[in-house]
């Protein structure tokens, strides 16, 4: 699903994200799949911002980071942040699926589905591993 030397730069705790990626899309266990590629979003756009020196824009009063909603909304409109036009186009896309994925009842993901946003995935976490120094 993703190429493990993307991640040659990366923290121990993303390169697990990133190995269960691969094996539960290996597996065909395609909603798992998709809750991690969500939450592996989740932890790039943190990282992003705090390696730019800017995590409290992506935090509430209580200093707890947003969902990953907010986080995508963040990132989009963040001025510092130079991204692509095609990892803007899709983050939104990306959640989308892990979404469904993990909040309802009635959608099981497919390995068409994964299929799908793997051209996607692949722009947008290259570009976010860039953008927290990580590549």
């Amino acid at each position: 699903m993703l190429p493990r030397s993307l991640f040659k730069h990366a923290r121990s705790y993303i390169v697990r994200v990133v190995s269960q990626i691969n094996g539960t899309y290996d597996n065909g266990w395609c909603d798992a799949c998709a809750v991690m590629i969500r939450r592996l979003l989740e932890t790039l756009i943190i990282e992003v911002f705090e390696h730019h020196s800017i995590g409290a824009k992506i935090k509430n009063a209580n200093g707890d980071y947003f969902y990953l909603s907010d986080l995508i909304a963040k990132t989009l409109t963040e001025p510092s942040l130079t991204l692509t036009r095609n990892c803007k186009r899709a983050l939104p896309g990306l959640k989308d699926v892990g979404d469904k994925s993990a909040h309802s009842r009635y959608f099981n993901a497919t390995t068409i589905d994964i299929q799908q946003i793997r051209t996607d995935l692949r722009v947008a976490v290259e570009e976010l591993l860039h953008h927290a120094g990580l590549k």
